[in-house]
Parts: structure tokens; C-alpha cells; sequence
């Protein structure tokens, strides 16, 4: 991270608060470079681009906000002599938009801005919180304890924790006094580092670990009914095989409620209507029927049983839909932190 004193964060200069030419990132002097060469001049170089290169470009020149015409030609003087002063311009999503459609195919440009736009639609904390912990600590060992204080003191505590946790000792208890000793942070150095996390780690995050988007599909999957569920991913096995396993090895269903324990499966029980289910046991294996029945009394046990039988044959799509809406409670405990859902191998230790 660009910060390159500790006492920055608590003393920040005009060239801090300002963009102005000295204070402007690489990414964001390329930005104002190829909003000012315009299309016809900067198609060649936007051909040249990767993929990685085309994210961080167009993340920057929409965060750009307006620019002054004075840091404008300073920087095309910088770039060349020969090239003739220039007014104002202002980055955003939508001219950002713009530019790309007229240089790439419109589809690729509507992908890249959407992947912008999902980048920059949340907080930076609430993202940060949801960073692995052990990627987000071997980024923040090498900051200055100050900057590090700064960032853990914005995030959840229970991330906070686990990052202090991954860190050498004396690091981590120099951390732990910053925080102690820190007072309020100006407005500028704050969104100062929002930028910087943004542009140096969040996007490398990006274009490194596809797992952000593997899961989202995961969750999609989740909520099909079964119907649907079996034709996407039988259209994906023939097309992608190897995403289609993933996908498989990811997704929590009903079959899998068999790996709860006794504790999570009482307390599922507890927080199911017994109609559904009774529905939702009609088309479970007798695996998990007696599951399920060996965490209830005999009594309970046997109204069960006799429910099933009362209500005779079932609907397929009838079962489909309320074993899904059991699966959405079970998730929504383990969302909950009451209930432990994880198809993880690892034997944790849980407390009740």
C-alpha cells in the first residue's frame, strides 16, 4: 500500500486530499490517459490489452470523478510533448460504459462493467470482512502497524481476530496497541485507503481467486427446484464436466442433511412444521428417514409415521419443493451460526 509514513494517517497534506498530478496512481494517470486520447486514438492500445489489465483500467477510470484540465495536460506533457493541451474530463460507470462499447464488442464490455460494478457495490469494510482471513493477513504484514491498525479497526471484530491470530506475535501486539492509542482518522486518509485496498488488493483478489463466482452458482443451484437442478447440470456435465463436479461437490441438498449431527439435527427438527415434513420424508432415503426418526421421541416418532401414512402418494414436484424449503431452513440456521451444514471432511470441534 502507497502509504509510505506512519504519521500520514494522522497528518494528511493538500497533495494527500487532492488528486492532483503528484498524488494520482499509475492506474489512474493510464485512466485519464485513454479518457483523453479518445476512442479512434486509444482503440489499438485497449486491443493490447489483457484481460487482468482491461479490470484495472476500467475500475480506475470509474472512480475517477472529475478531473482538472491543468492535471490533464500535465499529464499528456508527461506522456508527450507533441500532443496538444486538453479540458476537463470526468470518469464515471457511465462514460466508462460508453468507451468500452465503442472499442470492444458490446458483450464483452457489458461483462467487464458488470464485474466493475460488483466490485465497487459494496462497502470496502463489509468486502474486507469477507476476505479469507490467512490472503488478507499475508497482504497486511507488510504494512506499516498504523495502516494495519486503521483497516483491522473498520472490519467485523471476529475477522479482526482471526487476522491478529495469523500474524507474528510482536506484530500482532503492536497492532493491538495502535488500536488501543488510535484517534479519529480524517475523512480524506480513510477513503485514501478504501482507494488503495480497492485498486492494489481487491481487484488483484479478483482476477487471482475465481471461487466468488463458482460459489454464487453454487447458490443458484441451491435455490433450483429439483426439475430444473438436474437439467442445468446435466446441460453443464456434457458442456463443462469438470465445473459440473465442482458444482456438485459445493451444493448442499437434502441427501446431505445426513451429515448433521445429533445437536444441529434436534434443533432443525425444532424449527420444521411436521406437515412439511412429513412431505419432504416421503421421497428421503431410509437412511435419513430413520435419521431423523432416531432423534425423536416414540411418540413423536409415531404421529410422524402415521402422518406419512395418512396423506398417501405424493406429487413428485410436491416432495421437490418442500425438501427445498428444508434445505432454505437448515441454511438459514447454519447462516445463523446455530446449526453446522459443512460438507468439510475436517473433524471441527463445535461448542453448544
Amino acid at each position: 500500500m502507497n502509504i509510505e509514513h506512519e504519521d500520514s494517517l494522522q497528518s494528511p497534506s493538500l497533495q494527500e486530499t487532492e488528486k492532483n498530478h503528484a498524488a494520482l496512481s499509475g492506474p489512474e494517470r493510464a485512466a485519464i490517459l485513454m479518457f483523453a486520447v479518445g476512442r479512434q486514438s486509444g482503440k489499438k492500445i485497449w486491443e493490447l490489452l489483457s484481460s487482468a489489465e482491461l479490470r484495472i483500467l476500467s475500475s480506475a477510470m470509474s472512480h475517477l470523478g472529475t478531473i482538472n484540465s491543468s492535471t490533464v495536460e500535465t499529464l499528456l506533457i508527461e506522456f508527450t510533448s507533441k500532443l496538444p493541451s486538453s479540458g476537463g474530463l470526468t470518469g464515471t460507470f457511465d462514460s466508462t460504459e460508453r468507451l468500452l462499447k465503442e472499442i470492444l464488442t458490446e458483450e464483452r464490455a457489458t461483462t467487464l462493467m458488470a464485474e466493475v460494478r460488483l466490485h465497487t457495490g459494496r462497502n470496502m469494510w463489509e468486502k474486507l470482512s469477507n476476505v479469507e482471513e490467512s490472503i488478507l493477513a499475508n497482504y497486511l504484514k507488510n504494512e506499516y502497524p498504523q495502516t494495519v491498525a486503521v483497516i483491522l479497526s473498520r472490519i467485523k471484530t471476529e475477522s479482526t481476530a482471526r487476522v491478529l491470530s495469523l500474524f507474528p506475535e510482536n506484530f500482532s501486539i503492536e497492532v493491538i496497541q495502535r488500536m488501543l492509542n488510535m484517534e479519529p482518522v480524517q475523512k480524506e486518509i480513510i477513503e485514501k485507503v478504501e482507494q488503495t485496498l480497492d485498486l492494489e488488493f481487491m481487484s488483484n483478489l479478483t482476477l487471482t481467486k475465481g471461487s466468488d463466482t463458482l460459489e454464487m452458482v453454487v447458490e443458484i443451484f441451491n435455490e433450483f427446484d429439483r426439475k430444473t437442478e438436474t437439467r442445468f447440470m446435466n446441460n453443464l456435465s456434457a458442456n463443462n464436466p469438470e465445473i459440473a463436479e465442482q458444482i456438485r461437490a459445493l451444493m448442499f441438498t437434502f441427501d446431505d442433511l445426513e451429515i448433521l449431527d445429533k445437536n444441529s439435527l434436534q434443533i432443525l427438527l425444532r424449527s420444521l412444521d411436521k406437515k412439511v415434513l412429513a412431505i419432504a420424508l416421503k421421497g428421503a432415503s431410509e437412511t435419513l428417514r430413520d435419521l431423523f426418526f432416531s432423534s425423536m421421541s416414540n411418540r413423536a416418532q409415531k404421529t410422524l409415521r402415521g402422518d406419512m401414512e395418512i396423506m398417501g402418494p405424493v406429487r413428485l414436484d410436491t416432495v421437490d419443493e418442500t425438501q427445498a424449503k428444508v434445505v432454505s431452513i437448515a441454511r438459514k440456521l447454519a447462516d445463523e451460526g446455530k446449526i453446522t451444514i459443512s460438507k468439510n471432511e475436517t473433524n471441527e470441534q463445535m461448542v453448544y
